[in-house]
C-alpha cells in the first residue's frame, strides 16, 4: 500500500489501528535503536532510515504483510539462519501477520545490516 504523506508521523497516524500497525512499530522501534544516528524520513511514500551514504532500510505496511527492505538479504544472512521462519524475497523481508517478531532473529539482522553498512559493505541487490 502507499500512503501519500511528507512526514514519519503522517505515516504512522494514515495507518490502520490493527497488526499491521503494531508489527511496523515494532520494526520502528527496533531500526531505532540499533541505528539511533539513522534519519528516519519519508521516500518512495515508505518510511526509510538513512544516513550520509544513502537508504539502508525501507519499512512499508502492505494489505497482507508488513515488509522491511533491506536491499540483499542473503548480503547479510548468507546462511539464511537469522531470517529462518520470515518470508523473504531477495531484498524483502514480509512479516505476516501470523509472525510474532519476538520470536524471530531479525534484532541480530537488522545488527548485521548496520554493522555491514557503517563497515562501508555493499549489502544492496
Amino acid at each position: 500500500m502507499q500512503y501519500d504523506v511528507k512526514t514519519p508521523e503522517e505515516y504512522i497516524e494514515a495507518l490502520e489501528d490493527d497488526w499491521r500497525r503494531e508489527k511496523l512499530e515494532h520494526l520502528r522501534t527496533l531500526i531505532k535503536s540499533k541505528a539511533p544516528d539513522f534519519v528516519e524520513g519519508i521516500e518512495y511514500k515508505m518510511l526509510n532510515y538513512s544516513d550520509d551514504r544513502g537508504t539502508i532500510f525501507y519499512l512499508n505496511a502492505q494489505k497482507n504483510y508488513v515488509s522491511l527492505y533491506t536491499g540483499d538479504a542473503k548480503k547479510i544472512d548468507p546462511n539464511g539462519s537469522l531470517l529462518k521462519g520470515i518470508d523473504v524475497g531477495k531484498g524483502c523481508i514480509r512479516f505476516k501477520k501470523s509472525v510474532a517478531i519476538s520470536d524471530t532473529r531479525i534484532d541480530e539482522f537488522v545488527d548485521r545490516a548496520v554493522e555491514l553498512w557503517k563497515n562501508g559493505e555493499d549489502i544492496g541487490c
